[in-house]
């Protein structure tokens, strides 16, 4: 069994230690801490829920005037992708949209049409931050953070694939504060522009925790002492 992953979740950690083989080997490539694709420009935007509309109708103007160069835009929430998509649409842009509420079939016409480029505008929710490969994408644009940093860092990776640079314009809201911390790290170690007003919100990384364990919780190192069964003798059962 052979699991590959970009990011490695505590929870999926956990998972793989209860099935996985009892020693696997682990390979890693780049450092085990959480990092993005070094190929793609990481643009973080600190600003107003209320501002997004505004915003990302300018960044449309910068990244896709053309309307013919591919544009991802992220958003958290299955209606939030339909209201964006038809304020996009509303604007003359042409736009589809891929979300839960969708029936496969019109996932599928709508990703279709996003990869042949006759529509090069997709808005999505994070049903399509994972397993999409599409080489082409030049832009990702997170209108709405993600719930995980791990999740930050699928979203980004659908540009600059196959050794291509890609583009990550991402909106940083007072909400998404508890994650500042940790997408600093990422910013710094892929040596990207930490901007000022996101280190407003502080730096704090919030340990992971076992839902059994707590924060206490250490992970058992593969190289470790196997235990010992150590066997008392019962004082009730003595003469």
């Amino acid at each position: 069994m052979v699991m590959f992953s970009a990011t490695w979740p505590f929870e999926v950690h956990q998972l793989a230690q209860e099935f996985m083989d009892p020693n696997p080997v682990k390979v890693v490539i780049g450092s085990e801490d959480l990092s993005a694709n070094h190929d793609v420009m990481q643009i973080v935007e600190v600003l107003e829920e209320r501002s997004r509309d505004a915003r990302l109708i300018a960044l449309l103007e910068k990244y896709h005037k053309s309307q013919s160069n591919r544009v991802l835009v992220f958003v958290l929430y299955k209606l939030e992708a339909t209201r964006v998509e038809h304020m996009l649409q509303k604007g003359g842009w042409k736009a589809v949209s891929i979300h839960g509420n969708k029936a496969q079939t019109e996932r599928t016409k709508a990703l279709s049409l996003f990869k042949n480029g006759a529509c090069p505008l997709m808005v999505a929710t994070d049903v399509a931050a994972r397993g999409l490969d599409i080489p082409d994408v030049e832009v990702v644009i997170n209108y709405s953070f993600p719930l995980t940093t791990e999740d930050y860092v699928h979203r980004i990776g659908r540009t600059g694939r196959a050794g291509k640079k890609g583009v990550a314009h991402t909106f940083f809201t007072q909400q998404n504060k508890g994650l500042a911390g940790e997408l600093v790290n990422v910013l710094k170690e892929a040596g990207q522009i930490v901007p000022v007003s996101l280190l407003k919100f502080g730096t704090h990384v919030k340990k992971k925790e076992s839902k059994l364990y707590g924060a206490h919780f250490k992970e058992i190192p593969v190289g470790a002492p196997k235990a010992k069964k150590i066997t008392f003798n019962n004082s009730d059962d003595e003469d």
